[in-house]
């Protein structure tokens, strides 16, 4: 292919979630590991990490469908850092469970090892708390005053890890998120939810110093939001009447997408839906707080199953398949104007519209200016119009990538991919073809979209072995690491910082994608 020669301003980022990374115990952190990254983005010129939500995942590891839209997870939290600034102490670090588990080396996460480490990590926290002097404290109360979701969260916490049942199982009282109730409750508890306080506090501190040197380093930081809201969390507990769920825990409607040609029932997902005419009585003060916590965590923020904001599915509570739901309007353009507002003017909110998208779904896109998201995995089908096909992807408002955590990774797909198929990837690429996701990295390079994504398991030439996540199954994902900061590794950041560099992509052309909203 040849240089592109349109001089525009543009980037490239990496996919990779903090669970992934290497250089720490049991899990990826918000210490050194995630500064050795970032560092290791701008070395080599890119400007963007994106990841998947930073929220407590569910058993089965899952960010999407977490206990809380606000919280952050308990396993990202590094000890070393709080050692080394004395909220905990040496022989605290020692002792925690996996303190002699290698750094490096290790290219799978124990979800159970996790839970046990980060649970051992808030006790020592706790522990050491008295100690901490009157300006940590003092700190550390300001910061507690001025998060509106904090007490609904930690009490939800506890709450669960003492009846270990969904909240419409405790008593009534409790269940209800009755105050009186609660408050008496909370008497008796005190160090516990102190404990989960604590944690939250630290983990966004440790956060909020990432995000100081990434914007040092001129980097942006990518997030995701899940659309729907599971169930069994704080914020259904809390707002229960924002959702379509009864006291009892039954749903009156549920999420999920309609039959389609990959599944004659559709996807039932299973969650509550929102129940718009209340959030419209409340000028939509739950999902603008939502938002607002979202920003002070993150530059840019994809919007997952944005077409609900158009048109959602609701499928009867009572069904076991998706077949016989019907759309039902959403005030997205509504709720989008507030948001707008309340961002000053732009919409830090990335659209994710792939699979079968309406001109309804694309007017609210494109009215308010949303990028959209484009995977090439998808492209090359033989159909001339297919949207995918990087010819087909006009202007800069689109993220581009190989594939998405959802995704097999690009080496994966091809091994899997058909013959026609290949032939036509082939017959784009001048010279020998020898890894297709370098070769598909040029094809989204040459677009003009603003930006181009690519999950790190490309960059390294991986199969499925490494693949993060496949829909539909409920074993065997989100646990893949990268083993280590090694030559490996570094020789495939430079090698793609170096190639999106050859088509005008920069680590400062970063600007350009925040330069879209």
């Amino acid at each position: 292919m040849d240089q592109a020669s349109t001089p525009r301003p543009r980037s490239t980022g990496v996919l990779l979630h903090p669970t992934a990374l290497p250089g720490s115990p049991v899990c990826g952190s918000f210490g050194e590991p995630s500064r050795r990254w970032l560092r290791l983005l701008a070395d080599h010129n890119i400007g963007v990490w994106q990841m998947l939500p930073l929220a407590p995942p569910d058993p089965t590891g899952s960010p999407y469908s977490s206990p809380s839209c606000f919280a952050l997870n308990p396993w990202f939290l590094d000890a070393a850092d709080l050692a080394a600034e004395q909220f905990i102490s040496a022989e605290q670090l020692d002792g925690l469970p996996g303190a002699e588990a290698p750094s490096h080396g290790v290219d799978s996460l124990s979800f159970a090892q996790a839970c046990e480490r980060s649970a051992a990590l808030s006790e020592a926290l706790l522990q050491s708390w008295p100690d901490q002097s009157a300006e940590r404290q003092q700190a550390f109360a300001q910061w507690c005053s001025e998060q509106t979701w904090l007490e609904d969260h930690v009490r939800f916490r506890v709450l669960h890890d003492q009846h270990q049942q969904a909240w419409w199982t405790w008593p009534q009282p409790l269940a209800q998120h009755q105050s009186a109730a609660l408050e008496r409750w909370a008497r008796d508890h005190q160090d516990a939810l102190q404990k989960e306080r604590l944690t939250q506090w630290q983990l966004d501190r440790q956060w909020q110093q990432i995000r100081t040197l990434a914007a040092d380093l001129g980097i942006l930081l990518f997030g995701d939001l899940p659309f729907y809201v599971s169930a069994d969390s704080a914020d259904v507990w809390s707002h229960r009447s924002l959702f379509t769920i009864a006291a009892d825990g039954r749903l009156s409607t549920q999420s999920g997408v309609p039959p389609d040609y990959f599944s004659e029932t559709g996807q039932l997902w299973g969650s509550p839906v929102y129940r718009w005419w209340r959030h419209r009585l409340t000028r939509f003060s739950w999902w603008r707080k939502r938002i607002a916590r979202q920003r002070q965590l993150m530059d840019l923020l994809r919007l997952d199953h944005f077409r609900a904001l158009a048109m959602f599915w609701a499928v009867p509570g009572g069904d076991t398949t998706a077949e016989h739901g019907q759309w039902q309007p959403s005030p997205g353009a509504s709720l989008l104007r507030k948001l707008r507002s309340d961002a000053g003017g732009a919409l830090p909110l990335i659209a994710e519209d792939l699979g079968v998208i309406t001109p309804d779904v694309e007017a609210l896109r494109d009215g308010f200016a949303l990028p959209g998201m484009k995977v090439l995995q998808f492209a090359f089908d033989g159909q001339s119009d297919n949207p995918y096909l990087p010819e087909n992807i006009d202007g800069s408002r689109w993220v581009v990538y190989t594939g998405t955590h959802d995704n097999a990774t690009t080496l994966g797909w091809w091994q899997q991919l058909d013959q026609d198929s290949r032939t036509r990837v082939m017959e784009r690429v001048s010279g020998g073809f020898e890894s297709p996701a370098w070769h598909l990295f040029d094809m989204a390079f040459a677009t003009s979209a603003a930006l181009v994504v690519a999950p790190l398991q490309d960059l390294m030439h991986l199969d499925d072995a490494a693949r993060f996540n496949t829909p539909g199954t409920s074993e065997g994902n989100w646990s893949w690491r990268c083993s280590q900061f090694d030559a490996a590794l570094e020789g495939a950041v430079k090698g793609y910082g170096e190639r999106g560099a050859v088509w005008g992509r920069t680590r400062a052309g970063a600007s350009a994608v925040l330069g879209m909203l």
